[in-house]
Parts: structure tokens; sequence; C-alpha cells
């Protein structure tokens, strides 16, 4: 201890530079708006840049996972492809006409806050913007929340502001998941009436009611209901995706939502 004060003192005059030039710099980035903005956009690109090794060492770390989940997603292909093959129908038409797909990279990704949100590798220059959904092997996984060039943020279905409309496939009965903030790998599905009978082990699944999300893809399944002496179910869903695996995600496009809106505005703006 005496020799480290003892080199401070040799040396103080370099270190009071030192600390007399991050004043001045710090002092030119907070009252010039042209250095700020500059300082800020390559350090954010920096920042990525970081995150973006940082995942790709995390990524060879769980390529066993990851190559679980390709196999399940390739056996769940040969399925619809033979499917397809046997009732000689285009199961996928509708997808292909009224959704775009684009593939991405998780760069980061929190999952233990109230409102969790997941960086891509894909942005503006990709035709990616607000409000997308968010996929993964057909399972839900957010919606795009701001993009920028190169990298976007995903709302997570894990945030208490994220709400997506969901069915019980197996009675047709439509509510609403949200998060509550407590287990990552269990989420709420609100608002199913007390006449519904949901049962644990039933598939939760996007209802399509909105534009965003296509319909049928999974949510999760029914972990445990109970139903209060006054008002709907309690349902809690255990997700389908464990986002705490998730290395690669797909943007969805629909190419319908301008079309919907715009009517939707119209009537709206009739009544």
């Amino acid at each position: 201890m005496q020799r480290l004060l003892n080199f401070i003192l040799q040396n103080r005059a370099f270190f009071t530079f030192i600390a007399l030039e991050l004043l001045c710099t710090w002092l030119i980035i907070s009252n010039n708006s042209y250095q700020g903005a500059l300082f800020f956009n390559s350090s954010n690109a920096a920042a990525a840049r970081m995150l973006k090794v940082s995942q790709t060492v995390n990524d060879y770390l769980h390529l066993r996972a990851v190559n679980v989940d390709l196999a399940q997603e390739n056996a769940r292909l040969r399925q619809i492809l033979d499917r397809k093959s046997e009732e000689n129908t285009a199961v996928d038409s509708l997808l292909i006409k009224h959704y775009d797909f684009t593939s991405a990279k998780v760069v980061n990704n929190s999952i233990h806050m109230f409102r969790n949100f997941i960086t891509i590798d894909k942005g503006l220059a990709d035709s990616i913007s607000a409000g997308m959904a968010v996929i993964n092997s057909n399972k839900a996984i957010g919606k795009i929340k701001a993009a920028s060039a190169h990298f976007s943020v995903v709302i997570s279905l894990l945030n208490l502001d994220e709400y997506v409309s969901a069915d019980i496939k197996r009675t047709g009965n439509f509510g609403t998941i949200r998060w509550d903030g407590k287990d990552p790998r269990y989420t709420k599905l609100l608002y199913i009436p007390r006449h519904v009978r949901p049962l644990p082990g039933d598939t939760i699944v996007t209802s399509g009611f909105n534009s965003i999300f296509p319909e049928n893809i999974f949510i999760g399944i029914v972990h445990k209901a109970a139903l209060p002496a006054n008002g709907p179910w309690e349902i809690e869903v255990e997700l389908a995706q464990d986002f705490n695996l998730l290395q690669h995600v797909e943007v969805v496009k629909s190419l319908k939502k301008a079309e919907v809106d715009s009517i939707e505005n119209i009537i709206i703006g009739i009544k």
C-alpha cells in the first residue's frame, strides 16, 4: 500500500494532467451538441460491436442447444412438407402472400428486469421498422420497438408493457398475454371468461386479431388455471421459448398491415 501511495505521489503531475484532460473532454461533450452527438454515436457503435463479439462467444458456448433447436425445426418442416404432399394443399400460401421474414442474430438480451428488451443485428437498412413481429422457430418473441440503420431493439414478451392477443387453441377462446414481471419462464393469459374451461396442457397461440403477428404462432402451454370467486380465469402459461437461450430470431413484416390500418382509421374516423 505504501508503495502504491509513493508511486501516486511521484507521478501526481501526470495523474493530475490526465484528470484535467478527462474533465475538459467531458465539458466539451456536455456543452456542444455536435461533439456530444458524435461522441454518443461513436460510443453506441463501439458498444454494439463489443456486444456482437460477446454474443459470438456466447453462441459458441451454446452450439449444442442451437443444434437441438435446428434439428427440431427441421423435423417440424419435414412434417409440414409431408402433410402438404399428402393433402396436396398449399398450407403456407397465405403466409407467403401476407408476410415477409428476415432472419437476425441476437446481440443483447435481458430477462431479469421488469421491462426486458432484445437487441438484434438488423435494422432500417434491412427494411425493418417499429411494430414488426419477432418470432423464433414459430414461437412468439415480441415486436420491434425501435430501429437504427443496422440494429433494432425488440420489446420482449417478458415486458410489463407488452400485450399480445392470444387463443386457447382447443376452445378457440381468445384473451391477452401479459407478463407479470416474475418468472421469465411463465406469463399470464388474461380476460378468459368464466364459462370457458381451460385445462393444463392447453396450447396457447397468437390469435391473428391484429396485423402484426401471424395467426397460430406458438406462445406456450397452460401450466395451471384457477377460477376465483369473482372475475375471469387466472391462467399461468409456460412460455414455449426459453429466453435465456435465445440466439436467433425472425422479423415478420406484415404486407397487409398498412391496408388494415388504413381501412380501420377510415371507419373510426367516420364514427
